[in-house]
């Protein structure tokens, strides 16, 4: 398949620019694989949806501030985005403008300053912020809002999930973001049990394919854990026939990647590229709440691998048409 066999137009009214208030007053579209029939909720109501015995699987990454806005040392204006933490204050960053920043260039941030040392092939650059401990650069950095959100939100909160534990991510898990403390206490008294895994969003969120063949695609690596005891319990649901839920494309991401490494779940850590488009065997997942992905995108070619993409686009048309809410503060899907 190609890259543009994903793509779509979206009204650009349709890209939410806050999250619903509350979390989990958003729209949920239930797309139901066998019958391909659709219906129109508020998440909510997923309560009804998750049975007894089901396996809610969510991503706990937390969101880091990684992105710094400051000047040279000459005055002009840069933007920094850390992508990966290399050593007591070294940093692995993206910058902008990319052409204009050399090796040796000063950069300043708030109270805090960093030294270029090395230029990437991948055109991303290696800060060294002279020994700086991680929360003086988290206090100088802002949260990496998507590009298509053109409004800080009042509250960063809002771009955490509320069960979100492990700092590392660039980007949200945003499937999560539509879950309050008192929907997934529903949830668990519904007798569905939620375990957590960790994958960090890493810069590939941002990437676009530019490979028109999918398989000539390379992911950017991600790092992902999940305890053994997770998987064991995750593998005792499945073998007693109980639905695998995964909440997000992050989560789908870090089993299937295990499942793959290791022919079964089982705990492990590391890094992962993992990248799933159609056809594609999923081995753990049963089930799965995403929300509704840009054109052309990794995320996009994963739910259609899932769902089906004929599915997928029909069920995005209809989306479209009654006026849905795109991307990352935009509304979700269940798809059994």
């Amino acid at each position: 398949m190609k890259v543009s066999d994903f793509d779509y137009d979206l009204p650009q009214e349709l890209i939410a620019q806050e999250p619903a208030d509350p979390r989990d007053s958003s729209r949920l579209l239930v797309i139901n694989r066998e019958t391909g029939l659709f219906e129109h909720r508020v998440f909510s109501e997923i309560t009804e949806l998750l049975r007894p015995g089901d396996v809610l699987v969510l991503n706990n990454s937390r969101v880091v501030p990684a992105r710094l806005i400051g000047r040279k040392e000459t005055g002009a204006s840069v933007e920094a985005l850390l992508i990966e933490k290399l050593g007591s204050g070294l940093w692995k960053a993206i910058v902008r403008p990319g052409s204009k920043i050399k090796l040796g260039n000063e950069l300043i941030f708030r109270s805090i300053s960093c030294k270029v040392v090395e230029h990437c092939e991948d055109s991303s650059r290696v800060l060294d912020f002279h020994g700086a401990a991680d929360e003086e650069i988290k206090e100088a950095g802002l949260l990496a809002i998507p590009p298509y959100i053109h409004k800080y939100p009042d509250n960063p909160e809002s771009y955490q999930t509320v069960y979100s534990q492990r700092e590392g991510s660039v980007a949200a898990p945003t499937a999560g973001l539509h879950f309050t403390d008192e929907l997934l206490g529903s949830i668990e008294s519904r007798g569905v049990a939620i375990e957590y895994i960790t994958l960090h969003v890493g810069i590939g969120t941002f990437r676009p394919v530019k490979s028109e063949v999918l398989n000539e695609h390379k992911m950017h690596s991600e790092y992902f854990t999940v305890s053994s005891e997770t998987a064991k319990r995750i593998n005792d649901a499945r073998a007693e026939c109980r639905r695998i839920v995964a909440v997000g494309t992050t989560t789908v991401r870090t089993l299937e990647s295990i499942a793959t490494r290791h022919g079964k779940l089982v705990g492990d850590s590391g890094q992962t590229d993992i990248f799933i488009f159609p056809p594609y065997r999923f081995r753990i997942i049963d089930s799965l709440v995403t929300n509704f992905h840009l054109p052309k995108s990794t995320l996009l070619m994963l739910v259609a691998a899932f769902a089906g993409r004929e599915l997928i686009f029909s069920a995005y048309k209809q989306a479209i048409s009654m006026k849905y809410r795109f991307f990352s503060f935009g509304d979700a899907c269940f798809i059994m």
